[in-house]
């Protein structure tokens, strides 16, 4: 099995910047928090805040944000119509159906994109839809652990990210890919029985 990351590993970006822009337009008041979400992501980025105190900064603003929205499912339909072209060409080049997507970004929202890429192992943030509020957090050691209860008898042979903060999944693997645009430099050395990347 090949695992991969999401954002800045198959997908060019940040998808929850492009989310908000996509929103910003529909709702140009939401500008107001655009001060508040730059901070916070590049705090974390620099990593002077950990993952749980940016979705504790923002996860009620969050919540009020999705009760608002009339066509949800809709609008997926809709940025996933714009965004499509972002999922990077190196993923198309070596796509295989048993592909498992692990990322910390919402199931919800990257529903609509899995099944326009035929994607059926995927593992992301679970949010309950009927409060808005987060039920599992699909970061850093909680990958391994979802992991692990879905696919219990799975190897992951190849596991691409961009970031170090996967290391409890690059410990997991055979081999390790860092992903940067569209290039990839393995930092786990393969063994005399792993597969190829793709294959």
């Amino acid at each position: 099995m090949n695992a991969y990351d999401f954002d800045n590993t198959i997908y060019r970006g940040e998808s929850i910047l492009d989310l908000f822009f996509f929103y910003l337009k529909k709702n140009p008041s939401l500008v107001r928090y655009l001060p508040m979400m730059l901070t916070g992501l590049v705090k974390y980025k620099l990593r002077m805040i950990s993952i749980e105190q940016l979705l504790e900064a923002y996860s009620r603003f969050a919540e009020q944000f999705f009760f608002g929205l009339e066509s949800f499912q809709d609008d997926m339909v809709e940025f996933w119509d714009q965004h499509m072209h972002k999922i990077k060409p190196f993923y198309y080049a070596q796509r295989e159906d048993d592909d498992l997507i692990i990322t910390a970004s919402a199931e919800i929202f990257l529903r609509e994109l899995f099944t326009r890429l035929d994607i059926k192992n995927y593992i992301g943030t679970e949010i309950d839809e009927q409060t808005a509020k987060i039920v599992f957090l699909c970061f850093r050691a909680n990958k391994i652990e979802a992991f692990r209860k879905r696919y219990p008898d799975a190897v992951i042979d190849n596991f691409y990210t961009d970031s170090l903060n996967d290391k409890p999944l690059m410990d997991l693997a055979t081999n390790v890919f860092l992903v940067k645009g569209n290039r990839l430099k393995q930092i786990k050395p393969k063994t005399k029985n792993s597969k190829k990347p793709g294959r």
